[in-house]
């Protein structure tokens, strides 16, 4: 695996690719992988002849009241994780290097960035979506891997790749989970032992609502209140935002009747803000325990 900081040396090896007639999965992050990142790179390797992966933190994804430089990052371990399953690039560049000074360029999706996470964090998905455009401009991959996890940011980089006539396929993997349901995350290591105690009552919320759905409520004022009483029996959570809505224009919905639904939620425990999602009515998308691995 080779360790990539330039933008130049990455265009190389993507044209070579091509020349190889390799296609290129692409599996974008922001460092301090964990098995759900795993997941991706691994299912990545399984559909694509080439696998390239972005280690990339910009503080234009973060509002004045988040820590850019609290952001956890450990390239070497990254880099020790992704050797073992074949990563062809691991790409970790400077901000300077992707957004060089007087960058002035920025793409945003009208309509869907200022919604659930865009309230809580104004100009997150702007920063996020750019530093997409740019990536996939580099290395012109054939499929990006993305996890359900991050609904949100999947929902809006798909209306750009439509919008912009991008040639490159979104693949969403489901969420992966502790043995307590817990998402895997990156924030989790914030978390007190009290907190990471505290944290699974997210998917114990989320998971009653499902069963609620398999047992034919379409009520979205009901699951909302009953993900809301569940997160309420846990003292340390304190919910940010819980919204149940459609899987494309992220519009509240209130009867859950012949479609399928998103419910988003973000929770704080102390200062670690965790967020969290199900999809009601589509199976491609129920989340799986750390137990078992994919690929």
């Amino acid at each position: 695996m080779e360790i990539i900081t330039r933008t130049a040396r990455l265009q190389s090896m993507a044209a070579k690719f091509a020349v190889e007639s390799k296609p290129i999965g692409f599996v974008p992050t922001m460092g301090a992988l964990h098995e759900g990142h795993l997941s991706l790179v691994r299912e990545a390797r399984r559909m694509s002849d080439a696998v390239v992966v972005s280690v990339f933190t910009s503080s234009a994804q973060f509002t004045p009241r988040e820590d850019y430089e609290r952001s956890p990052r450990d390239l070497a371990r990254d880099a020790d994780l992704l050797t073992p399953i074949g990563v062809d690039c691991l790409f970790a560049p400077s901000t300077d290097e992707l957004f060089p000074k007087n960058f002035s360029t920025w793409i945003e999706v009208a309509e869907l960035s200022d919604k659930l996470e865009g309230i809580s964090r104004p100009n997150h998905f702007r920063g996020v979506t750019t530093a997409f455009l740019v990536l996939f401009n580099i290395l012109k991959p054939k499929f990006v891997f993305m996890g359900q996890k991050d609904a949100q940011q999947t929902i809006l980089v798909k209306k750009m790749i439509r919008d912009l006539h991008l040639s490159v396929e979104v693949v969403v993997m489901p969420t992966l989970r502790d043995a307590d349901g817990l998402a895997y995350s990156s924030r989790n290591v914030a978390l007190t032992p009290e907190e990471r105690g505290a944290a699974p009552v997210i998917y114990r919320a989320l998971h009653m609502a499902e069963e609620m759905f398999a047992d034919g409520e379409r009520s979205a004022s009901k699951l909302s209140k009953a993900i809301r009483r569940e997160i309420a029996s846990e003292p340390s959570a304190r919910i940010d935002y819980l919204a149940i809505t459609d899987s494309e224009r992220l519009e509240p919905l209130d009867d859950l009747s012949h479609q399928t639904a998103l419910v988003s939620i973000a929770v704080y425990f102390g200062n670690t803000r965790l967020i969290d999602n199900v999809v009601l009515g589509d199976d491609r998308f129920r989340s799986k325990t750390g137990r078992l691995k994919l690929g």
